[in-house]
Formats: structure tokens, sequence, C-alpha cells
């Protein structure tokens, strides 16, 4: 139904753009509104659709603002007449309707090689190979493809040299032609010359045939009567899915249908009854014998049905129409490709002016550049002769300093040996240095080690002491007892005193042994003084070699309070403190 609507609306725009306009090329709200009802009704007439003249008056209110286009009248004749088409009407008695509104306006009033219904042919054959775009035209190539199909129609033979160069001067002007250029076209007989006027129609109407009634193949055969048996000769029309017969060529009288289908197939049979070139057509409720004038027509029509069958099996369309859209899928594949190569083109022009712009910039960079070589080249040379001036005295001078500098060098290198001895003897006295300082570290771990001695013979002695001091509060204790114990005690006493003899004697040892600790520790401080004593006068030694070197100095070399608590236990007062209370105590326990 798109197909078919799109073939009317072409018909119908010639129509409605024939429509008297004014000079803004708009058609007054009364104009409009007359002719789009007169032109309504005849359509709703041929195309067998009701007729709603309230739709229309609606549709162009009175309360619109100034004059409608003809674009006005589209909205309405698609939602209230071409959507309602069911395909039932008669589609030359359509086209002619539209024609009579448009033809008179439109055809050239020049004489032409053509009748009037010859023109009213072409004008319907334009709107079948137009492009689907307003305002319609006609582009070449299907100006070449109907021009051929005339030519052989006529039986002559195709200029296609003469049509190339009507062809070249057509796309220099303009994409195409009009309805009314090609018709004056034909009508001016450039490309049927020779030709008369009825073979020239005859053209025309066979081409009319086959492109806009479906006609795929029509001529006189016999045909075999169903009920008496007879045979009469009849004008035959096929059709994409029918076969119509007549009376005669003229189509007035119509004597039936062989209606076509996928299930239909056509067979030739063997000469009988006297007839010849015989073929059989069987549908599914009849079977039609027909007999062609001769052999070639016979073959040409069981070629012709069964090739009608096969496009009706594969739901193809007629091959001119199927060949048209071929046709149009071509142009417009080609068109897209043009597009993308004009695209194309159009970068490749834009790259190229691009680079020719930054040529023309780089060129005029050089140019520059050039210049300013050459200017700086004449700078240089005018440098380089005065550089050269200024380096020989520059040589000159550079050679007096030169002198002078080796003569500092030289100076320098007897200031460095005299340094560099000095540096060397300041090690040594390093390494001696060092030699003292592990004398002195070995003195005083051997010094922390009779401290350490010391300090065990101490606690030992206070150990014994506590001792010898519990067991006299326990002998002070027994005297207190009765007389009765006192014996007794007594022994005891005698026995603890024995053991406090002992104990004594042990003391006495541990005195010796803490002497003896004592003079070790002096030698060691001894030692630990004479060690000090080398450690100055290596530093005053170094003192004369302008303080390069830092001694590491002893620490205090105060003497210790060594009791028998420990190292620096008491301090003297407290000392004092505890001796005179242990002589309280030893009092009153005596």
């Amino acid at each position: 139904m798109v197909g078919l609507k799109e073939e009317l609306l072409k018909s119908i725009w010639h129509a409605f753009t024939a429509l008297d306009l004014d000079r803004s090329g708009k058609v007054s709200k009364s104009q409009l509104k007359a002719s789009a009802g007169v032109l309504s009704h005849n359509l709703c007439t041929v195309l067998n659709v009701p007729h709603d003249p309230v739709a229309l008056e609606e549709h162009f209110r009175d309360d619109d603002e100034g004059p409608v286009s003809n674009q006005g009248y589209m909205p309405y004749l698609n939602k209230f007449i071409l959507e309602k088409v069911q395909g039932n009407f008669d589609k030359v008695e359509f086209n002619r309707m539209c024609w009579t509104l448009c033809a008179k306006k439109n055809l050239s009033k020049s004489p032409l090689l053509i009748s009037d219904e010859d023109a009213f042919k072409v004008w319907v054959i334009f709107n079948f190979l137009s492009e689907d775009k307003y305002p319609l035209i006609i582009v070449p190539e299907e100006i070449e493809y109907l021009l051929k199909k005339i030519t052989e129609a006529m039986g002559a033979g195709w200029q296609q040299e003469q049509f190339d160069h009507y062809k070249i001067a057509l796309n220099t002007s303009r994409e195409g032609l009009s309805a009314w250029e090609l018709i004056d076209l034909i009508g001016s007989g450039q490309f049927s010359k020779g030709m008369d006027r009825q073979t020239v129609s005859m053209a025309i109407n066979e081409v009319f045939n086959e492109l806009i009634l479906d006609v795929l193949k029509q001529g006189y055969m016999l045909k075999k009567g169903h009920k008496r048996k007879n045979w009469m000769e009849r004008w035959f029309v096929l059709k994409p899915n029918i076969i119509s017969y007549y009376v005669s060529e003229d189509l007035k009288d119509k004597k039936g249908d062989i209606i076509l289908d996928g299930n239909c197939c056509v067979e030739a049979l063997p000469d009988r009854d006297g007839k010849k070139c015989l073929f059989l057509i069987k549908c599914l409720d009849k079977t039609f014998e027909i007999s062609a004038s001769d052999k070639k027509k016979k073959q040409e029509w069981i070629q012709a049905i069964q090739t009608t069958v096969n496009l009706l099996r594969a739901g193809s369309p007629p091959p001119h129409k199927e060949a048209r859209q071929r046709r149009k899928e071509l142009r417009q594949k080609l068109l897209a490709e043009q597009e993308e190569l004009e695209r194309q083109m159009k970068e490749l022009q834009a790259a190229n002016e691009n680079k020719q712009k930054e040529l023309e910039a780089v060129r005029k960079q050089l140019e520059a550049a050039a210049a300013r070589a050459a200017e700086e080249e004449k700078k240089r040379l005018q440098t380089q002769v005065e550089l050269q001036d200024r380096f020989s005295l520059e040589l000159e001078r550079e050679k007096m300093v030169r002198q002078k500098m080796e003569e500092q060098v030289a100076q320098k290198s007897s200031e460095l040996e005299q340094y560099l001895q000095r540096v060397r003897e300041l090690e040594e006295m390093y390494k001696q240095l060092q030699e003292a300082l592990e004398d002195e570290k070995q003195a005083r771990q051997d010094e922390e080690t009779v401290r350490k001695l010391q300090a065990r013979l101490l606690e030992e002695e206070s150990a014994k002491r506590a001792e010898l001091e519990k067991w006299h509060l326990q002998q002070q204790q027994t005297i207190q007892m009765t007389e009765a114990e006192k014996q007794e005690l007594e022994t005891q006493r005698i026995i603890k005193e024995q053991a406090l003899q002992v104990a004594m004697q042990q003391l006495k040892q541990l005195e010796l042994e803490r002497k003896e600790a004592l003079e070790q520790y002096e030698e060691v401080k001894k030692k630990l003084e004479t060690a000090a004593n080398n450690t100055k006068s290596w530093k005053d030694k170094v003192a004369h070699h302008e303080g390069l070197i830092r001694l590491i100095e002893p620490g205090s070399k105060n003497p210790h309070l060594i009791t028998n608590w420990g190292t620096a236990a008491f301090t003297e007062a407290e000392l004092e403190e505890r001796q005179k209370s242990w002589k309280g105590k030893k009092a009153i326990s005596e």
C-alpha cells in the first residue's frame, strides 16, 4: 500500500499544483477550499472512497490566519482519502482525471508529433519512473531507459551517441526533466526521426501497457470453449496474476479471465484435431486449451506464463517494477558513493589548502630565515675580524697570565708538600695517642675489676659482722636467764665464744684480703695516674701543632668512698652515725 500511495500522490501533486496561485505563490483560503473540494470529490469518485465534505470544511476553518500553501491540503488528503483506498479502482481513469486538471495549464502550445492521448500516456509513465521527491523530475538514466523501450517498440536502432550528447548538455544545466519537458522531448521527434506518428503512438502504447498496465504479453490466439468445445480467436492479455481474453484488441468486449497463482502450471500439448501449437494452462478449478499461431509464439507464451507463475510463487513484483527498483537502488548507491567521494574530495581539498597555506608560511619563514642568515653571516664576518684582533691581544695577555700562574703553581706545590709533611706527622702522633688511650682504657678495666673484688669482700665482712652481732644479742639474752639455766647457757656461751673466735679469725683473714685488695687498687691507681700523665704530655705536644687533633680526656680521679656495704654506699656522715649506733648497742650488751 505504501508504493500505491506514492504513485497516487505523484498524479495528485500534478493536479494540485495546477491550481491558480496568487502572486505570492500561495493559494488563498477561498480558492484552496473551492479547488480542494472539487479535487477531493473527483478523487473520491475515481478511487471509490466515500466523500466527507464536512471534514474538508473543518480542516480549512475560516479562523486560520493568512493564505495556506498547498502543503495544507496534504494532511487532509492522507487522512480522509488515501488511507481509505483499497485498490479496487481504475488506475487509468484516476490518472486521466488528474491529467485533465493539469494538462491544459502545463502542456506545451507548440505542435507535437504525438497526440494528446500519447502525451497522457507519457505523463503517466513519467509518474512511474520519476524520483520520489518533489518537485518531480525524471533523471537521465530513466530517460534513457524509456527512450530505449520506445525505440525498441518502434523496431528502430538506438542512437547511443546522440543521447550521450543530450545527456551531457542536460547534466550541465539540471538534474533531470519535468513531465512536460519529457513530453516535449518525445513529441519533438528528436529520437524518433524517420518514424511516422502512428508508429510512435503504437510504441508509446506498448510501453504504457507494459509499465503502467502491467501487461507482460498480449496477442491473438485460439481458445477452446468449455461448453461447446469450439475454437474461437481471442485477444489475450497477460498480467502479473491474471490472463484476460477479449473479442478484439480494443479491449471493449471482455470474455473472461484466467486467474493465476503459484499452483498453476502450463504444459505443451501435441497437435491434434487439426490444431497446431497447442498448450495447456492448468488452474485449481479449470483447465484451458490454447492454440498459438506458430511455434515461436507458442514458446513465448509458455515461457511468459511460466515466468509469471514462478514470480507469484516467489512473491516477487513484475520484472519491470523490480528492474525499476534495482535502478533506483543502484542510483542511490551511486549517489551515496558520489556524496562520499565529494566529501572525501572536499576533505582532501581542505587538507590541500591547509598544506598550501602551511607551505606558503614555511616558504615565507625560509625567506625570512635566509634574510636573517645573510644578515647574521655579515655580522659574523665582521665579528670574526673583531674577534681575531681581540684574540691576538687576549693571547698575549694569556701568555703573561700563564707565566704568573705557573709561578703560583710552583709556590703552591711547595706549600702543599709542607702541608702533606705536617699531615703525616700528625697522623703518626694520632697513632701514638691511640695507643696511649688503649693503655688508659686497659688500666680502667683493671681498676673496675679490683673495685668489684673489694666490694665482694666488704659484703662478706658485713655479713660476718651481722652474724656476730646476732650471737652477741643471743649471749646477752642468755645471761638474763635464770641461774638454773646459767650453767647450760655458760656451756653454750663457751661454744659460741669459740665459734666467735673462729669468726674473728675469719674476719681478720678477710681484713687481710681487703688490705691486699686496697694495695692492688693503689697500684692500679698509680698506673692510671701514670697513663693520665702520659696523655697530658701528648696533649701538650698536640697543642703545638695548631690544634688539629683533640684528645679524649679521662674522667674524674676523685677517690671513691668504700665501705663494707659496697662502693660509695654511704656518705661519711651516714657512716659516722652508724658507727655511733653500733658502739652504743655494744656498750649496752656489755
